[in-house]
């Protein structure tokens, strides 16, 4: 049971009545006695600052305890019977433990007390309801631990549609619908962004969530790159503009609700992704995997990338100044170290943490490593898991002496790492090296780090929610209508010829069907074939009166994706006598790549030194998108064909453009807000934030690490698919965004 304390003029507390602790008074106050010694101690004193509250429960903590606080679980599912990480209930599975599903698994109790882990992972949750009632459980158990430590939930983006991919993990949870982030990008509204991160906070905290693995602030400088759509797109200053917008949305608490410089009970930790920048793999390909831990910089292109940060996310408009966190990314990126002339990973790099991060910019949050950098590397490097990226130092190395060298480049905390031991011998290390009172300071740096984003959330006084408000608040019709409004402002209208949009109501629309062979997802799960309407058609008949007649049709409406391309590396080619390397594709058609490198930039001698793919061909999954379209095109002879087409990377129109009479581009949208945009009950005013390739080639020919390179595709009505272009029923949009971002970017 919890229980709540209100002070005149202060804090709310909140505690469990099981947890073992109590009450203190002081000067007519109340304070929670969270070590449970009738003292009030300097940490549980909310009149002090977080700064010297976290200084003081450092120097409290046992070394193996801020191992703990260093950890960062494993994706957890709510409840436990989904996604990787197995779980239990009193030794049996949920389905036979009769456990209800917002109690702890028994892998959770045992990394609370066993490892000391405070920072959680959540992904799927059954409901927000679910989420609430496990978040008080988990923090009724933290609580009642030696020192009282709350945990700091956090959470991926879990706003846009796809509730099943890794990055987007609603799960089923009712929350508001908003685009993507390449789609708050299109609006090229900063406002927007903030907009989303006020309601995303709101939302985040009622279901016990207090920090965001988000923005993705990286410029997506390749096209091919396949978390491009997670992006804000390829351009610095609109990536600085829309990610110090969001996190000023997520981090800043104001009134009754702020304690102290924009901090406060709204607030949610914003930790931005991925330090330096990682949109330059080599080919496009990602560095969760072996194939793709290289970035590389052929245009010297290193500075643009860090603008988003130093700009944007260490820029903040607000009072909370910074981005409380921050994460590399896996990849090594080649060459840049001016120090030291390693190549490893992102997090390892003295030079890229300490000397880059800490000292020349001057940023002092939390550094977090991307998950599971120090386990070893898998044998099929395909893998994403189980195996870990420990790129770079991958022979030569324990895992402790990771974790070590981890400490020594300047991070705070390890993702994805449930075990505190490694961390406690990698301390041992160095106490041989450099003595006890070196590393016991070492430690504390961390440590007072990672607690003042605890403290300034006010956690240590009320971690728990209101189940009834968590219910009320998540999903609600003000938050929803706001996602929906966003949703409609993020689309692109690339094609409109003789203004065929916006049609009126009750025409007859005829919408094929979509057929997908067997894949597998960027994971290598398997994903089935498929047939069926793509759309929703009870949906579409409130709208229009829907036939499966083309004859009988006024216009067809084409609902497609951007090619589904391979990730660069094919088992299939190297059982075969090739490399492994192969193309990733933005075109339909099987492509072959004519005007690949003959040589590669990067190459590893535990793999391939020249990962070149020329000549080799490659067929994206969805090829039959391209058919389906121009079979439309055949079927309704001369009328309209529309094409509603879903971008999460740059693509090569040229293949079918000519036989849309209008294109539709979305980055994550709700089917009524297309059919809003068609019937005209809200005009587009999206723009393009990246480049639309003419073709493979330039695609091929473009430097990883240089924006705005590409040869646009220009279409039949003499209209260039650039960075900021866009339609309204008028014709190409030219108004005081397109002015200012083409002046920032050169275009």
């Amino acid at each position: 049971m919890i229980g709540y304390v209100k002070n005149p003029g202060g804090p709310t507390l909140g505690y469990s009545k099981d947890s073992g602790v109590g009450i203190i008074y002081q000067d007519g106050l109340a304070f929670k006695d969270l070590n449970k010694d009738g003292i009030l101690d300097k940490y549980e004193d909310w009149r002090l600052s977080p700064e010297e509250r976290a200084k003081d429960l450092a120097t409290k903590m046992s070394v193996a305890q801020i191992a703990g606080l260093m950890l960062y679980s494993k994706h957890q599912s709510l409840p436990g019977n989904k996604g990787w990480n197995p779980a239990t209930y009193g030794g049996k599975s949920f389905d036979e433990s009769g456990a209800m599903p917002y109690e702890l698994t028994d892998q959770q109790r045992l990394f609370l007390t066993g490892d000391h882990i405070r920072h959680v992972l959540i992904t799927s949750v059954e409901s927000s309801e679910i989420a609430a009632k496990w978040s008080n459980r988990l923090q009724a158990y933290a609580e009642s631990q030696p020192l009282g430590i709350p945990a700091n939930n956090s959470s991926d983006p879990r706003h846009g549609l796809d509730a099943s991919a890794e990055f987007k993990v609603a799960g089923g949870s009712k929350i508001s619908i908003w685009p993507e982030s390449m789609g708050l990008a299109a609006s090229f509204e900063p406002e927007l962004a903030r907009q989303f991160g006020e309601v995303a906070a709101q939302e985040y905290r009622a279901l016990g969530l207090t920090t965001a693995l988000s923005p993705q602030v990286d410029i997506a400088t390749d096209p091919r790159w396949f978390r491009f759509g997670m992006t804000f797109g390829e351009d610095p200053q609109l990536s600085a503009d829309m990610g110090r917008a969001y996190i000023d949305g997520f981090q800043t608490s104001e009134g009754e609700a702020e304690i102290a410089d924009g901090w406060g009970y709204d607030s949610v930790n914003a930790m931005v992704k991925h330090w330096p920048g990682g949109g330059s793999g080599e080919a496009g390909r990602d560095a969760h995997f072996a194939y793709g831990k290289y970035a590389v910089y052929p245009g010297s292109n290193f500075e643009q990338h860090l603008i988003p940060f130093t700009e944007g996310a260490f820029r903040l408009n607000g009072k909370t100044g910074k981005a409380s966190a921050v994460m590399p990314y896996y990849t090594i990126s080649c060459g840049q170290d001016k120090k030291n002339g390693e190549n490893v990973g992102n997090s390892y790099s003295s030079y890229l943490i300490n000397d880059l991060l800490r000292e020349q910019v001057g940023y002092d949050g939390v550094v977090c490593t991307d998950w599971s950098i120090t386990h070893d590397e898998p044998e099929d490097i395909t893998k994403l898991s189980p195996g870990g990226r420990s790129w770079g130092v991958e022979d030569g190395y324990t895992v402790a002496e990771r974790h070590y060298k981890l400490l020594m480049a300047g991070v705070d905390q390890f993702g994805g790492n449930d075990q505190a031991a490694p961390i406690i011998e990698a301390y041992h290390i160095g106490v041989k090296e450099y003595g006890e009172a070196f590393m016991r300071k070492r430690f504390e740096l961390s440590a007072v780090r990672l607690l003042k984003n605890m403290f300034r959330l006010g956690l240590f006084e009320n971690p728990y929610v209101q189940v009834e408000e968590t219910v009320a608040k998540v999903g609600c019709d003000a938050f929803t209508k706001a996602g929906f409004e966003a949703q409609l402002k993020s689309f692109v209208l690339l094609k409109n010829e003789d203004g065929i949009l916006p049609f009126k109501k009750q025409k007859k629309v005829y919408i094929p069907r979509r057929k997908l062979p067997a894949s597998t997802n960027w994971i290598g799960l398997p994903i089935p074939a498929s047939v069926g309407y793509p759309v929703k058609l009870d949906i579409v008949r409130e709208y229009f009166e829907v036939t499966a007649e083309p004859d009988e049709a006024d216009f067809a409406l084409v609902f497609i994706e951007s090619p589904r391309s391979t990730m660069g590396y094919s088992k299939a080619d190297k059982a075969a006598g090739g490399t492994g390397y192969v193309p990733i594709s933005l075109q339909y058609a099987p492509y072959t790549a004519e005007h690949a490198r003959e040589t590669s930039l990067a190459g590893d001698p535990r793999d391939v030194l020249n990962r070149t793919y020329k000549g080799k061909t490659v067929t994206v999954t969805n090829a039959g998108d391209l058919d389906m379209v121009l079979e439309t095109k055949r079927l309704m002879k001369d009328k309209p064909v529309i094409v509603s087409l879903a971008l999460a990377n740059p693509t090569v129109l040229a293949e079918f453009e000519e036989a849309a009479s209008a294109i539709l581009a979305n980055f994550g949208a709700e089917d009524r807000a297309i059919m809003e945009l068609i019937t005209g009950a809200a005009e587009p005013s999206g723009l393009l934030p990246f480049q639309m390739p003419a073709d493979m080639k330039t695609v091929e020919k473009q430097q990883e690490d240089v924006p705005h390179d590409l040869a646009v595709y220009i279409d039949s009505a003499g209209h260039a698919y650039d960075f900021t272009y866009g339609l309204n029923w008028s014709g190409i949009i030219q108004d005081a965004r397109t002015e200012k971002y083409k002046a920032l970017s050169g275009t």
